[in-house]
């Protein structure tokens, strides 16, 4: 099978065929940096991290791009209330995106660029669109010409009728037509402002995203993706823009993952439900914050609470009891330990069938729950193969790599291994141990509560006493 991937535009999963053969281009819209990210920006985050490391575990190279809107409104608006620079705004909530990013799992992508420090490929942009009929300066301000570009309205599938720009467009007399909107925007009194052929001034929201994907990627790219959120107005702008200036497709394939819905109802700033990742996360791990939102596939809408973060906590839980289970097995076995041919041959046959059914899954348009699912099967297979009384070395590496290889796409089982403990805890355990065989459940139990109470689970297995921290 060969990886499909549903492009917005068409409405169909199509076969993945790149532009360049072994390389993948990969853009992304970032936050705009005035404020810490909360749990709505996590799932773009996570889902695209995940079509990142499934397509470098194909062998792709990839270079992925996610920009940062370090000028806006929004950002000169934090910067009056709270005394400062707007680009002291921006430089304390890219810091902290890199912190919560890092919470979720979540790697730098290639390039991260900045609005502001691409602002003469931004003016070369507009200026090659004023100069062939595409835009018009007045009053400052440089807008599109939206209805000279006639296919406006296939990412959302709209037509520009009944589009009609209502949400977020005033009504502006210098606009020849109500339906156009900004690519500069002329300069006002105290904020950030460019020197440019029309005027001091500094660049509109969609501009930024076509200029800075040409900069790093190209004309063409093979991915664009996003939140659904952006498909109108904000990427149906951007095609617009890229696709009249270039006369090709912006992107071969358009992502967009569904929306995230707290408690049963849309994230919106009325509801005040946009709950900060860094405050979520002093309460999760991010194997979990992983496994939630990659548990529903990327496309569909998904709820976030207390429930649906409770079940994916025991599933992550199964999950790597017995991922440690294996390791702590393959630990403490012999040297030279044989096991039983028959049962490691099957073994070995019902792991590449999973590994199969992995791939299948991920293939098709990167179905994480049916892949999560094959994970369990392999759960299963480690949970029966570590009871038997010979294993061998060779069976035990291979479910810890089959463990490894999905993980290193999903990123739902913690790999580190454990802290050595204590010579304290140490003697605690093996008191334990001793009370237990002398029946004194009593001592027994008390051990277990002090350790837990320093943090420290005790798991009785049939290969010995294994530990945990909370």
């Amino acid at each position: 099978m060969s990886l499909k991937i549903y492009n917005t535009v068409t409405k169909a999963k199509e076969p993945f065929e790149p532009i360049e053969a072994g390389k993948v281009s990969m853009y992304v819209c970032g936050p705009t940096v005035y404020d810490y990210i909360h749990i709505g920006n996590a799932r773009p985050l996570i889902v695209f991290d995940m079509v990142r490391k499934y397509l470098e575990q194909l062998r792709y190279e990839v270079k992925y791009v996610v920009n940062f809107t370090d000028v806006d409104d929004k950002m000169i608006k934090k910067a009056e209330s709270a005394g400062i620079t707007v680009d002291e705004v921006g430089e304390t909530y890219v810091k902290a995106f890199y912190e919560d990013t890092a919470l979720l799992g979540v790697d730098p992508a290639t390039i991260h660029p900045r609005v502001t420090e691409n602002i003469p490929e931004i003016i070369g942009f507009i200026q090659e669109l004023v100069d062939k009929g595409f835009a018009y300066a007045n009053g400052g301000d440089v807008y599109f010409r939206t209805a000279e570009f006639k296919e406006y309205g296939k990412i959302s599938h709209q037509n520009i009728q009944e589009l009609q720009f209502g949400i977020r467009v005033e009504v502006d007399e210098r606009k020849e037509n109500p339906q156009d909107f900004v690519l500069w925007k002329g300069a006002k009194p105290g904020e950030p402002k460019w020197e440019s052929p029309w005027g001091d001034g500094r660049p509109g929201w969609h501009i930024e995203c076509s200029a800075m994907a040409r900069k790093y990627l190209g004309e063409t790219i093979d991915i664009h993706g996003g939140g659904q959120d952006l498909q109108f107005p904000h990427h149906e702008c951007e095609v617009a823009q890229s696709e009249a200036n270039h006369g090709q497709p912006m992107s071969r394939y358009w992502m967009h993952n569904g929306y995230l819905n707290i408690d049963g109802e849309k994230m919106s700033k009325s509801l005040a439900n946009g709950i900060q990742v860094r405050e979520i996360m002093k309460q999760v791990t991010p194997q979990t914050m992983r496994y939630f939102m990659l548990s529903t596939q990327y496309r569909n809408p998904l709820n976030f609470d207390g429930e649906a973060l409770e079940q994916s906590k025991r599933g992550v839980e199964r999950l790597q009891n017995s991922f440690t289970n294996v390791r702590d097995r393959l630990s403490k076995l012999e040297e030279g330990a044989a096991g039983d041919g028959e049962a490691d041959a099957q073994l070995a046959q019902r792991l590449e069938a999973i590994r199969k059914l992995y791939h299948d899954k991920m293939q098709d348009d990167f179905n994480t729950p049916d892949a999560i699912t094959a994970m369990f099967e392999l759960v299963s297979e480690a949970n029966l193969y570590i009871q038997r009384e010979r294993v061998s070395r060779n069976a035990l590496e291979q479910l810890l790599e089959h463990f490894q290889e999905m993980n290193a796409v999903l990123g739902i089982l913690s790999e580190e291994q454990d802290e050595l403990l204590d010579d304290e805890i140490e003697r605690l355990i093996a008191e334990r141990v001793e009370a237990r065989k002398n029946k004194q459940w009593a001592r027994a139990d008390e051990i277990r509560d002090l350790l837990s109470a320093q943090g420290i689970l005790l798991e009785d297995t049939p290969q010995g006493i294994r530990w945990k921290r909370k």
